[in-house]
C-alpha cells in the first residue's frame, strides 16, 4: 500500500459502516487521519468502530442524511470530538432495486434521490462552512458510472448520480478559490450489500459492460478516494475522477 499523508486530518465519511465507505474510512485511517463515521445503522457503526479502533481516533454518529437537523447534530458533534473537519466524503447510497421506469415505485423513486443526492447537499451545506473556516478543506462525493451512462431498469439510481456529479461541479467551481477542493469517483460495481437490492440480471449487465471482466474491489476505489482527500491533489477540482476498469468512454 503507498502511503498518503493524512497525519492531522479529520475526515467525516457518511455511509462508514460498510461497503466503500468501510474500506475508505480504514485507508484514511492508515493514512494518519481521524474519522467520524456517520450511518443510518447503529448496530454495524459499532461493529465499524470496534473493528477499526486499533487504527486511530474513530467516532460515529447515526445519521439520518436526508433530515437536515440530523446532519446538522451530527456535524456539531464531530466538531465537538474532534475539534474541525477538514475532509468530506458523500458515499452514502443505495439502489432502491430494478425495473422499468414506468413500473417503479414513485416512493422508492423518490426515497433513492433523496438518500443518494438530497444527503450529498446537506452534508455540504452543513460542512462547507467549517472548511471555510479552516481555509482548506477536501470534499469527495462517490457517485457512479451509472450517472455517466444511465444504466437501464435503475432510473432512479442513474439520475441520482448523475445529479451528484452536477453537484460536484457546481460546487467545486464556488470553491476553487478557497482552498476547498471538491471532486468526485464514478465507480463501476463493486460487490458490497447494495448487490442484495439487484436483480442477478442486473449484476451480470454490470459485468458485462466492465472490460476488465471483474467488478471493482474495494481497496481500489478507497485508495483514489484517499489521494483525492490529501495536499497531494492540488489542483483539479469539480472533476470526475473514473474507477470503472475501462467501461466509461469520457
Amino acid at each position: 500500500m503507498n502511503a498518503i499523508d493524512l497525519k492531522g486530518r479529520v475526515a467525516i465519511v457518511t455511509g462508514g459502516a460498510r461497503g466503500i465507505g468501510y474500506a475508505t474510512a480504514e485507508r484514511l485511517l492508515k493514512s494518519g487521519a481521524a474519522v467520524a463515521l456517520w450511518d443510518i445503522d447503529g448496530a454495524r457503526l459499532a461493529e465499524a468502530s470496534a473493528a477499526l479502533f486499533a487504527l486511530g481516533k474513530v467516532s460515529t454518529y447515526i445519521v439520518e442524511l436526508t433530515e437536515e437537523a440530523s446532519v446538522n447534530k451530527a456535524t456539531q458533534a464531530t466538531l465537538e470530538a474532534h475539534g474541525k473537519i477538514d475532509i468530506l466524503i458523500n458515499n452514502a447510497g443505495i439502489t432502491g432495486g430494478n425495473g422499468k421506469l414506468w413500473e417503479l415505485d414513485t416512493a422508492s423513486w423518490r426515497r433513492v434521490v433523496e438518500v443518494n443526492l438530497i444527503g450529498p447537499f446537506l452534508a455540504c451545506k452543513a460542512v462547507v462552512p467549517e472548511l471555510l473556516n479552516n481555509g482548506w478543506g477536501r470534499i469527495v462525493n462517490v457517485a457512479s458510472i451509472a450517472g455517466k451512462e444511465g444504466n437501464p431498469n435503475a432510473s432512479h439510481y442513474s439520475a441520482s448520480k448523475a445529479g451528484v456529479i452536477g453537484l460536484t461541479k457546481s460546487l467545486g467551481k464556488e470553491l476553487a478559490s478557497s482552498g476547498i477542493l471538491v471532486n468526485c469517483v464514478t465507480p463501476a460495481a463493486a460487490k458490497t450489500e447494495l448487490f442484495d437490492q439487484m436483480s442477478q440480471e442486473h449484476i451480470d449487465f454490470m459485468l458485462s459492460k466492465i472490460p476488465m471482466g471483474r467488478f471493482l474491489q474495494l481497496d481500489e476505489v478507497a485508495a483514489m478516494i484517499a489521494w483525492l482527500s490529501s495536499e497531494d491533489c492540488g489542483f483539479s477540482t469539480g472533476a470526475v475522477f473514473d474507477i470503472s476498469g475501462g467501461r466509461a468512454v469520457y
